[in-house]
């Protein structure tokens, strides 16, 4: 029988079976990365530009892989619409003014639903006992912290996580989310949520895709791809 919550899973999953992700080029830097590291925008039908975070819309995409305030730079000087001119092959597109903003608010979106949708497939904990616990008998993938978690309960964490085998997976400490307890509450369904954390390897690695993306866009920590700003034609997709 179809189960709609392990189709969702399997649809996440940025890898394919090959374990290669396709590469695109942001259209602004000439700089190529696998696409799960990169923004799609679409040409709409009446030559507005939309983000595409999940890569699903139909038909011709571009690709970028710039932070906000590059983003709206590339905007304000003209770069980013002469390039999605060249990448569209088309002088009819138009851009509205908070592209920068609706796609941070859809980065934030996937990401956050991302989460609620591990917490209900019963591969994220919360709790600062339960991850502790968890912490410490290595059974952590990824730890995250609400944006206004406090010092002491991160610090507490992170020791638990380092006992367990943090380092061994590549982490000093947990990741900081973009967003307060009560987003990420409500993103999750549950109440007062501060920590979370990944039991499943690869419940981990398909939020670390998503949250990596956000917090790049925004602040550039964890982007890949990323040139010297040189405004050139990338590769668009078919």
């Amino acid at each position: 029988m179809r189960n709609p919550r392990n189709d969702a899973l399997a649809e996440a999953d940025e890898v394919g079976a090959s374990g290669h992700t396709p590469e695109r080029t942001c259209i602004l830097t000439r700089r190529t990365a696998d696409k799960a590291e990169l923004i799609r925008l679409v040409l709409g039908p009446d030559g507005q530009v939309h983000p595409d975070i999940r890569a699903k819309a139909p038909g011709r995409g571009a690709w970028i892989g710039v932070t906000r305030p590059e983003l709206e730079t590339a905007l304000a000087k003209g770069k980013l619409k002469a390039a999605l001119a060249r990448a569209f092959r088309t002088q009819a597109v138009e851009i509205a003014p908070d592209l920068p903003d609706r796609i941070e608010q859809a980065l934030a979106r996937a990401a956050l639903d991302r989460l609620g949708m591990e917490a209900r497939s019963g591969t994220l904990t919360s709790g600062s006992d339960r991850i502790e616990q968890a912490a410490r008998m290595g059974k952590v993938h990824l730890l995250l912290f609400a944006a206004d978690a406090g010092t002491d309960g991160r610090r507490k964490l992170d020791q638990a996580w380092r006992v367990g085998g943090s380092e061994e997976l590549g982490y000093r400490g947990g990741l900081e989310i973009p967003a307060d307890r009560t987003i990420l509450s409500m993103a999750l369904g549950r109440e007062n949520v501060v920590h979370v954390a990944l039991t499943d390897p690869r419940a981990a690695a398909r939020v670390l895709g998503t949250l990596k993306r956000w917090r790049a866009f925004i602040v550039g920590i964890g982007l890949l791809g990323r040139g010297d700003g040189a405004v050139g034609q990338g590769t668009p997709d078919e």
